[in-house]
């Protein structure tokens, strides 16, 4: 925005009465009466949710606690055993009404048992810690077992402000272990400890693309034409599938060289971390040598022609339906610009496939540091 350039009107700050009526004298009318008392009623109720929604949080983190506490030392807690929780459904409901269901209660004292754990330690300091995450967030997170898992869940929720619906898209994309198969036990760690925060090129890449999203049939052969328009067509949900800091700049960017062909970048992204474009060409089959020469071409032109001074070096991202490992080594073997192929699958990934990858993966490093 320039300095010419009209600005929005500005909301008063809630600090209190004086000061807003102060705000109030410069301007002396209507609109900015209404303004202001809108602006105080809208800080009210945003504090007054965040606080009711930390207040909750508490409650059913303490009754986590109790709940624990009653089965490793309560008096006559072998009378109930395996049906403790049924029974206190049952009893609370009576007594409090909504919210105390059988499995409200399982998740209640698996989101106690969870601050137990180091990974999440730090966001239980004496309760959960007060922030964007809910209940229904939780009741998402929970559905994990591994502390790790539930750790990176929590992180990137609360730092990409996830909703629940993008949230539980994120979980069954099985994002933490795509992620974490591209790194060692080590890199896996951090991750959970800081959740996902690129910091080089690499670091953006996903293997596979998960686009169950765009709605197309799995079975059918694809143009490009059709998988582009249904990614632009749903380019929320695809943003959401690149991860942190991307923001759309352009699709089919035309790039005016004579090449005897039209030369156009399928989808051209900017990520503001990394503070580089991402250019994104996609293939509807088997990605080939050719394909990665023209990435290479397009990320030429964008080094000299369209980033400025202050931009990193653009990162190209072919995606295709398949790939040859032996084939993308010798085409990208000594192209010094950033480029990477990927593969895209247009249906969720099997949950037990990459659990047991990862495991495998975790207890190779295991293995190999031990010797």
């Amino acid at each position: 925005m320039t300095a010419d350039a009209k600005r929005p009107t500005e909301r008063p700050a809630a600090s209190g009465m004086g000061a807003n009526v102060k705000s109030l004298r410069p301007r002396r009318t209507y609109d900015s009466l209404v303004s202001a008392i809108e602006g105080l009623v809208a800080d009210a109720r945003s504090g007054l949710a965040a606080a009711i929604n930390a207040i909750m949080l508490r409650t059913y983190w303490r009754t986590g606690e109790y709940i624990v506490e009653y089965e490793q030392h309560g008096a006559d807690r072998a009378a109930y055993g395996e049906g403790l929780l049924n029974r206190l459904s049952r009893d609370l409901s009576l007594r409090l009404g909504r919210g105390f269901s059988h499995s409200n209660l399982v998740y209640m004292r698996k989101l106690y048992l969870v601050s137990q754990k180091s990974q999440t330690s730090d966001f239980f300091a004496d309760g959960p810690a007060p922030g964007f995450l809910g209940w229904s967030h939780w009741l998402e997170i929970l559905r994990a077992d591994d502390p790790l898992e539930i750790a990176f869940y929590c992180r990137e929720c609360e730092r990409s402000k996830w909703s629940v619906r993008e949230l539980r898209r994120q979980m069954q994309s099985m994002l933490f272990h795509r992620i974490a198969l591209s790194r060692d036990k080590e890199g896996v760690l951090a991750l959970a400890g800081k959740g996902d925060a690129p910091r080089r090129p690499s670091d953006i890449l996903r293997d596979p693309y998960v686009l169950e999203f765009a709605g197309l049939p799995v079975a059918e052969r694809l143009r490009e034409g059709r998988l582009h328009a249904a990614l632009v067509g749903h380019l929320r949900d695809f943003l959401l599938e690149l991860g942190r800091g991307f923001s759309f700049v352009a699709s089919q960017y035309r790039i005016p060289l004579n090449t005897g062909h039209p030369c156009k970048v399928d989808l051209v992204f900017y990520n503001y971390l990394l503070k580089c474009f991402v250019l994104i060409d996609l293939k509807r089959g088997m990605v080939r040598h050719q394909d990665i020469g023209q990435m290479n071409l397009y990320l030429n032109y964008f080094k000299a022609e369209v980033g400025s001074p202050d931009d990193a070096e653009p990162v190209g991202i072919v995606l295709g339906a398949n790939k040859d490992d032996l084939v993308v080594q010798y085409a990208t073997q000594g192209i010094s610009n950033h480029l990477f192929v990927s593969k895209y699958q247009l249906y969720l990934p099997d949950e037990r496939q990459l659990r047991g990858k990862l495991s495998a993966l975790l207890a190779k490093n295991t293995e190999r540091k031990a010797k």
